[in-house]
């Protein structure tokens, strides 16, 4: 973070403390826990086999080349689906009420090409925190070849971003496995940053080497040296399983903050922000085809990012039932509920905002 920033503690209405209230209130009457069910069990097990089936098939088979390109394409669907539905729910704390549990599941993002604490600091820390705010929101970076936020320096080649930008997107996991975790390693440990007790730097450094030698020899080196496959077919096959995965999570991830609708605050003179830490989640976060049960059922309930913003320590197994309360909650204290009815106008209203975005800012006196 550039600077210290905090939010304004002003909220003479009580909307989150009404909100709150009535959350519990459900999970209470109900007598329900809030974190995963046995729906998330069964979700789990699908997930996993979607992304481990095809390896072993593709190891054990001789399967013709189109199959196994089918079978690459499936364990992209399956690894997304394993971070935004397992990975992404336990490193919250919301897939179980046993903390084990959580741990064990949230390590799973080791099998995705990612690091625990990397992603905890970026997500739970930065992004949850700090949403949409240019410098300190680290989703709203990506280097200088996308420009999200009207605060972030013009590029000429940012004109064609809304062209370009689909296809940078499949990079993400694969950006994790080669240089994203050792370059936030090095830059949250100088900057303390955690999610509770700071690892010490030896051992975060230690972790993040092992699993990444455990990771390429599982994915690339075991398939190399031991079973009979073209080395181009297993390293083609890498590529197109992170693509997919990669594509999938950018753009779920964008729908629900790098869309018109979604505000980007910046704070007063004094580093104050405008609203309180709730209220500004609703501002900068956007809601997409919560009517669409796949996209419920896949996106682990990340298109419902309203819900999921204000509670992350609640599972998203009960996101479509708590959404009455909160959108209900902010229409009484006339606060914004943003909402786009279909995935594809969230898509619309994204690559639109990418489009405005590359636009050359106007010159301001």
């Amino acid at each position: 973070m550039q600077a210290p920033l905090k939010f304004s503690r002003v909220d003479s209405a009580k909307f989150f403390r009404t909100l709150n209230k009535r959350v519990n209130g459900y999970f209470k009457e109900n007598d329900i826990s809030k974190s995963g069910n046995w729906k998330l069990h069964i979700k789990t097990i699908v997930m996993f086999s979607l992304y481990l089936t095809p390896y072993f098939l593709l190891l054990t088979l001789n399967l013709p080349t189109w199959a196994q390109f089918i079978m690459t394409l499936i364990m992209g669907v399956g690894m997304a689906g394993i971070g935004m539905n397992v990975m992404h729910d336990a490193n919250h704390g919301a897939y179980s009420s046993k903390n084990w549990i959580n741990k064990i599941l949230g390590s799973s993002i080791y099998i995705l090409a990612g690091n625990v604490y990397n992603w905890q600091v970026q997500h739970n820390v930065l992004h949850h925190t700090y949403t949409n705010i240019h410098g300190h929101d680290e989703d709203l970076e990506a280097g200088r070849i996308l420009r999200f936020s009207k605060h972030a320096e013009w590029k000429r080649f940012h004109k064609f971003q809304h062209y370009y930008s689909i296809f940078l997107y499949g990079l993400l996991t694969f950006n994790w496995a080669i240089t994203t975790d050792f370059q936030q390693t090095k830059r949250y440990l100088k900057r303390k940053l955690s999610f509770g007790k700071l690892p010490k730097p030896s051992m975060q450094w230690t972790t993040l080497i092992i699993t990444k030698l455990i990771y390429f020899s599982i994915w690339v080196v075991i398939p190399l040296l031991f079973f009979d496959i073209a080395w181009w077919k297993i390293l083609i096959g890498f590529f197109i399983m992170h693509y997919v995965a990669g594509l999938i999570l950018s753009i779920v991830f964008q729908l629900a903050h790098v869309v018109e609708g979604a505000t980007m605050p910046l704070p007063d003179a004094t580093g104050t922000m405008k609203n309180t830490w709730a209220i500004h989640q609703l501002f900068t976060t956007v809601n997409f085809g919560t009517k669409n049960r796949i996209m419920n059922w896949f996106t682990g309930g990340l298109n419902h990012q309203v819900e999921h913003h204000i509670f992350p320590n609640i599972s998203h197994v009960h996101y479509t039932k708590i959404s009455k309360i909160v959108r209900e909650t902010a229409k009484e204290f006339n606060l914004p509920y943003n909402e786009y009815k279909t995935t594809r106008k969230a898509l619309i209203a994204h690559f639109r905002h990418l489009k405005e975005m590359g636009m050359k800012p106007v010159a301001t006196a």
